[in-house]
């Protein structure tokens, strides 16, 4: 039996005995090579598959094990990723479909483990193709458009068919929270006394302006006040369905901070360890037999009249990819020992499930209406009584952003009340929330773009491709105005507050807006919401079986290489997100910011003057989009001279198009995050004297006046001039090399190919 990991395969072992001998593939061993395109587009766009190097032994001795065996069981999992990994292992491993049985199963248990024995099947090939077309969609995509970004915007980007999109929602984001105006209003809450209980109501209607709201609190002076209104209700709070792949990321990031790669993993691991059921899957159904447990745990642990069994419909079109919803395989398991965020994610997925099958809340919800005798509007406080907790006792709120409704005294219809204060307080829109990881895995969810399996791997490339940036921003002090009314008076104030502090949000970075306008321009087949989406709902229609995957490939490529072929020839100046801030007052040319091959920069003239222009890089903070004239001309003050070394040596401060640095003498020191206008002398010095520290340490010979070094790196000794390294050749002695064999190694290296290789003809 072969399954994807040893962790799976100790588990499934334990299991079967010595019926069978289970191995594992450790993963994919077979896939389309890194390099080339390795698809035929003439012969029905096929594939070209290669064994890695890496897993060529694995191969080898899954190749001699299954010739000794009687039979060859695929166990991986269930989902288009599992099949085509089986279907590989069937051709990889060259195995007769005599020999050859398929069993999938939700979780790995001893039961579930011998149920799928008894039921095998053989691979679905309309599985394998919807996971073929996936994969050769997205290399004809990232083959064909990637070298464009390189050669058009900036070296090294990349483009991707999911990827982009999610790209596309994170800067059409940030473009709104920067266009965003906030609106100022007054709020007005007053406090009443109800024969010594105090309660909390707020006013029907918002004031535009301050004098409006102090006209207002004026009239209430001398006003009585009375119950107007008592209206309850009851209510019910219901639980929320098992988690899917989705919902998992987003509960693990608000409730335990996990990031989505690490929630992820996790569960990986918990699934191996068969503690959980598959955790890649958009269904929220469980099965009749974990019903039936989820029941008796509930009675056991709460009572009868908490138990309510409950079977959720999935919702989502597509939900192919798994059976079951992700819950404990073993209800009574509570807790986990072991690795505590195991723990922690594996207690947050039994709660979720057990609670799904728990009672509803029952709820006494009150309004109470008061009325001021002076005026026509009306305060409003609402109330809410916990009849019987239900899934509550196990689960908190149904709706986590459900404000938590006050406790109310008793009141009755007509009674007075008194008013202590009331007080108008000046707010403020909010602009729309960035992006968490796990609120843009909702957001793709909710538009049909990518499928349980690719959120994370998605969420993680954009990060590591440098279009997207995990950071927090700072709370900064706004101020305010609170008008207030008490014993009789009304009273002005100017208060302050901490407003737009965030933590693990998504930034867009310049190129990431640059790249995307170009997409929406020139490619609005890969980046268009809508298409994206049908391709999801095309790759739905293969694994079912109503669609031919070579057939919706060539509706893709067509047009899409059409286009590709259009943009060969625009100029490389129309694509920089270029943007013309002014003119410099020294010399009357254009000042302009743009993206280039190493990012973001602002330059003073242009291409067609006589002299070059001049270029400085935009510093930690700035964005391409919102920088201003002013803002651009400081950036042209560097270098900045801050002084010399104790050796004499020059020492300035500018920014490169690696990032801000120092310079001393001829050599450089990056001081990544510090700000080249404002580093002192003193810190500059610092990172020096650790510069040439460490530059101590990794010197082995030094051949002063030729720019000619050897030294210690990563993987051993090399020699460099500057601009070639060279390794050192075995048994050769580093500190006893001569200058000239150092120019001979260098002479003969060969020269570092260029990023990008050549253009496909």
């Amino acid at each position: 039996m072969i399954v994807e990991s040893p962790t799976k395969a100790r588990t499934i072992g334990r299991f079967v005995g010595d019926r069978f001998d289970v191995q594992s593939s450790m993963g994919h061993i077979r896939d389309l090579p890194k390099s080339g395109m390795s698809v035929d587009i003439e012969n029905g766009f096929e594939p070209s598959y290669e064994v890695p190097p890496a897993k060529k032994k694995t191969v080898a001795a899954l190749r001699k094990a299954a010739k000794g065996s009687a039979s060859v069981w695929l166990a991986t999992d269930e989902d288009r990723e599992g099949e085509a990994i089986a279907w590989h292992l069937a051709q990889a491993l060259r195995l007769p479909a005599s020999r050859t049985k398929r069993i999938v199963f939700h979780e790995i248990t001893k039961s579930a483990i011998l149920e799928a024995i008894e039921a095998p099947r053989a691979v679905d090939q309309h599985l394998v193709d919807a996971q073929q077309a996936r994969r050769v969609l997205d290399r004809l995509v990232g083959y064909e458009l990637s070298p464009v970004l390189w050669r058009k915007v900036m070296t090294g980007l990349s483009a991707g068919r999911v990827q982009s999109v999610a790209v596309r929602l994170v800067v059409e984001r940030e473009r709104e929270i920067d266009g965003f105006e906030p609106a100022a209003s007054y709020r007005v809450t007053a406090d009443f006394d109800a024969d010594g209980a105090v309660f909390t109501a707020r006013l029907d209607t918002d004031f535009v302006a301050e004098d409006r709201a102090g006209e207002f609190l004026k009239k209430l002076v001398g006003a009585g006040f009375a119950v107007e209104g008592l209206e309850k209700k009851p209510g019910r709070k219901s639980p929320r369905p098992p988690f899917t792949t989705s919902t998992l990321q987003q509960e693990a990031s608000q409730k335990l901070g996990f990031s989505v790669k690490r929630t992820m993993a996790l569960a990986q691991r918990l699934y191996e360890a068969g503690r959980i059921t598959y955790m890649r899957t958009d269904s929220v159904v469980m099965s009749g037999v974990a019903l039936a447990q989820a029941r008796k745990v509930v009675t056991a642990r709460f009572g009868k009249e908490y138990a309510q069994t409950r079977q959720y419909k999935t919702k989502s079109k597509g939900a192919q990819e798994a059976h079951e919803a992700i819950r404990p395989t073993d209800f009574t398991l509570g807790k986990l020992a072991g690795e505590p965020a195991e723990s922690r994610l594996y207690g947050l997925i039994w709660r979720r499930a057990l609670a799904s099958q728990m009672s509803d809340a029952r709820v006494e919800r009150t309004t109470v209406t008061v009325a001021p005798s002076t005026v026509s509007e009306r305060f409003l406080a609402k109330g809410e009584i916990v009849l019987f907790d239900g899934f509550l006792k196990l689960y908190g709120s149904a709706d986590e952003e459900e404000d938590a409704e006050g406790r109310l005294p008793p009141l009755v219809q007509g009674q007075e009340v008194g008013l202590v204060e009331a007080i108008a307080r000046q707010t403020f829109s909010r602009p729309p929330t960035r992006y968490a990881e796990a609120g843009l895995v909702k957001k793709l969810e909710e538009m049909g773009i990518g499928r349980p399996s690719t959120y994370a791997p998605t969420i993680s490339t954009i990060q590591e491709r440098g279009y997207v940036e995990k950071r927090g921003l700072p709370a900064e002090d706004r101020s305010y105005r609170v008008l207030v009314l008490r014993e009789g008076r009304v009273s002005d104030e100017e208060r302050s507050e901490k407003t737009g502090g965030e933590k693990a949000k998504l930034f867009p970075t310049d190129v990431a807006g640059v790249v995307t306008d170009f997409l929406v321009t020139h490619f609005p087949e890969v980046i268009d919401y809508s298409f994206t989406a049908k391709v999801e709902e095309e790759l739905d229609e293969i694994a079912q079986g109503e669609k031919e995957w070579r057939a919706m490939m060539a509706g893709f490529y067509e047009p899409f290489h059409a286009d590709i072929e259009k943009v060969h020839e625009l100029p490389r100046e129309d694509v920089s997100g270029a943007r013309e801030l002014g003119k410099d007052p020294k010399t009357g040319k254009p000042v302009s910011a743009r993206i280039g091959r190493f990012g973001p920069y602002v330059q003073i003239g242009t291409k067609d003057d006589e002299e070059k222009p001049i270029f400085a890089g935009l510093r930690p903070g700035q964005k391409l989009e919102s920088i201003t004239l002013e803002e651009a001309l400081e950036l042209f003050k560097l270098p900045r001279k801050l002084g010399e070394t104790p050796d004499g040596e020059e020492v300035s401060a500018s920014h490169g198009r690696f990032g801000p640095y120092v310079k001393y003498g001829a050599k450089y020191v990056s001081i990544k995050g510090l700000d080249p206008l404002e580093i002192t002398l003193e810190q500059a010095l610092s990172l020096i004297a650790a510069k040439k520290r460490s530059d101590a340490r990794r010197e082995i010979r030094v051949f002063e006046g030729t720019g000619i070094k050897v030294l210690r790196g990563r993987y051993g000794p090399y020699v460099t001039d500057g601009k070639k390294n060279v390794k050192v050749p075995k048994g050769a002695d580093p500190a006893g090399l001569t200058l000239e064999q150092c120019k001979k190694l260098i002479a003969e290296a060969p020269d570092k190919p260029r990023r990008g290789g050549r253009r496909r003809k």
